[in-house]
């Protein structure tokens, strides 16, 4: 196990809902089913989320009338975005970033259920530089 998520229990308690969703249904599904059953294994597992959480962006200060939508965001503070694709590229961690920078948190998550193993990205904004590890 990966020693920052021994000291990160918040996601790794997310991490563990998104396995047990894959280890469940697989891969092969939409989008939106794996954001329907992570929501329920979120509940499940106690943790707190907000689906379709909204994003603000803003524009030389001002905020723009279009948000950002991240799939998840839990314990008020860890970006969850989910995708069910082929494999993960520098489009999907970009999008991210940007809702890292937006949002000012410090973490992120990143799924991906789209391969027969669930591939993950856990993202860490320390003083504007965000960083991944997996």
């Amino acid at each position: 196990m990966n020693a920052d998520l021994k000291n990160d229990p918040e996601t790794y308690a997310i991490i563990g809902a998104a396995m047990e969703v894959h280890r469940e249904m697989g891969s092969g599904f939409l989008e939106g089913v794996y954001q329907d059953a992570l929501e329920l294994e979120l509940v499940v597992c106690g943790i707190p989320f907000s689906r379709e959480h909204p994003v603000p962006v803003f524009y030389k200060g001002a905020q723009l009338r279009t948000p950002y939508r991240a799939d998840f965001v839990c314990n008020e503070s860890i970006i969850v975005e989910l995708k069910a694709i082929k494999t993960l590229t520098d489009v999907e961690t970009a999008q991210v970033l940007h809702y890292l920078k937006a949002t000012g948190f410090n973490r992120a998550l990143l799924f991906n259920f789209g391969n027969p193993r669930l591939e993950y990205k856990r993202f860490i904004n320390s003083q504007n530089h965000p960083r991944t590890s997996a």
